[in-house]
């Protein structure tokens, strides 16, 4: 596989932005006119990234270069900040949730051997990543063919108490603030809870996948968002794993679950590196 590096004056991210992306790389025994100039697309995989990470983290701490080349995958890994994958309107703007639709899937999709069909097109994040990538599979479906949520689930915000001191609501509540207000919040495109009753309803989704570790914080949501899923009627596949809590092991072991769910198939035989 080859590793690139991108870094770019982003019009959505109003600064400069960092991206690695594992591409396929050329089979021995194969010149190099016959492979790069074959026209051949490729499956691509965008992989999001957790709070306080970067572009970095997936190829740092998992073997997922490993399995771009078993799968024979591209493999996308943007920088997001501590965004949740949102737009942030304040200074400037810091409009995450438009970067990745508008900006970073015409680029890959333009520059590079990527196929833009949504069958060969995938999303999956861990954490602030996981509910990234189901921000952008419930929002637009029409992109990507399934997503894996790795140790994150939605959140009822009919529950968001904005008067609330607890730490761990800060952030919601800043969220809310940022969307206008906790009405415009529930109302808006980040309300995965409402998306997903709406969605399950009108079957118009990619195919979904949840897992967490038992011992994860954010076990007890993940069975509360399970059990609302059942009773929504919502088609996806769960599955809790015995004794992990939110770290590395976990995620390098689930994103390896996470490519078998997507049905992707290893590299073209005779192909040995």
């Amino acid at each position: 596989m080859a590793l690139l590096h991108f870094n770019f004056e982003s019009e959505y991210l109003n600064n400069n932005t960092d991206v690695n992306i594992i591409v396929p790389d050329k089979k021995r025994g194969v010149s190099p006119a016959e492979f790069y100039g074959s026209g051949k697309k490729y499956k691509v995989l965008w992989l999001l990234h957790g709070t306080f990470g970067d572009y970095t983290d997936w190829i740092r701490k998992s073997n997922i270069e490993l399995y771009a080349c078993e799968k024979n995958l591209i493999v996308v890994m943007p920088s997001a900040l501590n965004s949740n994958y949102a737009n942030w309107n304040c200074m400037i703007g810091y409009n995450m949730y438009d970067f990745l639709i508008k900006e970073l899937m015409p680029l890959v999709q333009g520059w590079l051997p990527a196929s833009a069909a949504r069958e060969d097109n995938f999303i999956a994040g861990l954490s602030m990543g996981g509910n990234g990538a189901l921000l952008y599979a419930l929002n637009h479906p029409e992109k990507f063919a399934a997503c894996a949520v790795l140790s994150c689930a939605p959140g009822d915000f009919d529950k968001i108490d904005m008067d609330s001191k607890e730490p761990g609501m800060q952030r919601t509540i800043t969220s809310a603030k940022n969307a206008g207000g906790l009405e415009a919040y529930k109302a808006s495109y980040e309300n995965l809870w409402r998306l997903c009753g709406e969605k399950a309803k009108s079957g118009d989704l990619p195919r979904l996948y949840f897992t967490v570790g038992t011992n994860d914080f954010l076990f007890d949501r993940y069975m509360e968002f399970k059990a609302y899923a059942k009773q929504i009627g919502l088609e996806a596949q769960f599955r809790e794993i015995e004794g992990y809590t939110h770290e590395w092991r976990f995620w390098d072991l689930t994103i390896q679950h996470a490519l078998d769910f997507f049905g992707l198939k290893g590299k073209d035989e005779g192909n040995p590196f």
